[in-house]
């Protein structure tokens, strides 16, 4: 049975992205260091605040996804490794991407399995991308 998907020679070849620098697919590394600093911080602000709940961590990585997406373009961990995230077909994400892309997020299986242009699949429901900044 042939491929029906065109073989790309990087991530992002086939959405018309670069192959490297601003505007490039974000690579692992950054993706994994973006969600750490996220994950650290509302680890923080649970035992602050919530005697270190772990819905409550949940939470809080929740609500500062859901209100720096839109607003920012990306999380605070993502604007300090240097990401974005965008829209595949351009504009401002809104409000709806960043809530699935979230409760995906949070499953964390769908954000573990990614495509030819290292897109997980809460990025491809969610009709979003994280670029490099």
């Amino acid at each position: 049975m042939p491929d029906s998907a065109p073989v790309s020679d990087y991530p992002g070849e086939r959405l018309g992205l670069p192959a490297s620098g601003p505007g490039s697919i974000g690579r692992i590394g950054r993706r994994l260091g973006a969600l750490a600093i996220d994950w650290a911080c509302a680890v923080v602000i649970s035992v602050a605040f919530f005697d270190y709940d772990p819905w409550a961590t949940s939470a809080v990585f929740a609500a500062v996804q859901i209100v720096f997406l839109p607003t920012l373009g990306g999380s605070p961990g993502h604007r300090l490794v240097g990401l974005r995230l965008v829209a595949v077909r351009g504009g401002w994400v809104g409000l709806w991407r960043p809530l699935v892309r979230t409760a995906l997020l949070l499953l964390v299986i769908p954000a573990v399995i990614w495509d030819a242009d290292q897109r997980g699949l809460h990025d491809k429901a969610a009709g979003t991308v994280l670029l490099r900044a």
